[in-house]
């Protein structure tokens, strides 16, 4: 039988009521039942809990939500889990090109493993690091000879690389707001991270140029497919009142 608070015999309560009429017990041991629920939980359900906790505009969910995830990404960053562990240990980062992440016929598994990363990466605010896995993405294109059956699926997929690499600029611009890239280390990743990006993508720009003048390329595979991150980067850098001051 659970004790209460105002029972003197008890040497430990686990409810307690509140003093006004009416209110909800205030039970004790939240911790263990959160882990509960977190541990059995479906991944729809825990994505339903977090949405509705972030939308309750509760002061400093959302802080502590992006302060979390940056904390947990970051270390399973350098530790060099850059997939879900469904995709069986490959890594799209794979030197022996045994996980492609682009194929003729269209974007494999490992390409999504990589966006949904990405895409982790710069939602947490971490934009700069999501650049690196964003510009594996599009390096993927390049020299890529496109089946008549899989053009539409893989200009799906780089329009959608497309958004994500401006939306991973925009994370960019508010970590850079946010005085995270202050940091003398910082502020250099996130100069060396631009111009990987920048880099990855002007070569897809000379490789379309080449790809267009093939006669049997495919009509969208003439097609550059990064404009809009291409302005996103042409009109943004970190700013110089980034940098960090020398002594």
């Amino acid at each position: 039988m659970a004790a209460f608070a105002s029972d003197p015999s008890s040497e430990s309560s686990t409810v307690a009521y509140s003093p006004k009429e009416d209110s909800r017990p205030v039970l004790g041991h939240v911790n263990l039942m959160a882990d509960t629920l977190i541990a059995n939980a479906t991944p729809e359900d825990l994505r339903a809990i977090i949405r509705s906790m972030v939308a309750s505009a509760t002061p400093g969910i959302a802080a502590a939500l992006h302060v979390a995830a940056r904390e947990r990404l970051s270390q399973t960053l350098h530790a060099g889990i850059l997939t879900p562990p469904s995709s069986a240990g490959s890594s799209p980062l794979s030197d022996s090109g045994a996980y492609p992440l682009l194929t003729p016929y269209g974007p494999t598994s490992h390409m999504d493993d990589l966006l949904r990363r990405a895409r982790a990466l710069y939602g947490s605010g971490m934009g700069f690091a999501s650049l690196g896995l964003l510009a594996l993405g599009a390096r993927a294109s390049l020299g890529l000879r496109w089946d008549a059956e899989g053009e539409d699926a893989l200009a799906n997929l780089l329009a959608v690389l497309d958004a994500d690499i401006a939306q991973a600029i925009q994370s960019c611009k508010e970590e850079v707001e946010s005085g995270r890239a202050a940091t003398p280390e910082a502020y250099e990743d996130a100069r060396e991270a631009l111009a990987d990006i920048r880099a990855a993508l002007r070569a897809c720009e000379v490789d379309c140029a080449s790809r267009a003048r093939r006669p049997l390329a495919c009509c969208s595979e003439k097609e550059f497919a990064f404009e809009r991150a291409m302005v996103s980067l042409n009109y943004w850098d970190v700013p110089q009142a980034a940098a960090p001051m020398e002594s």
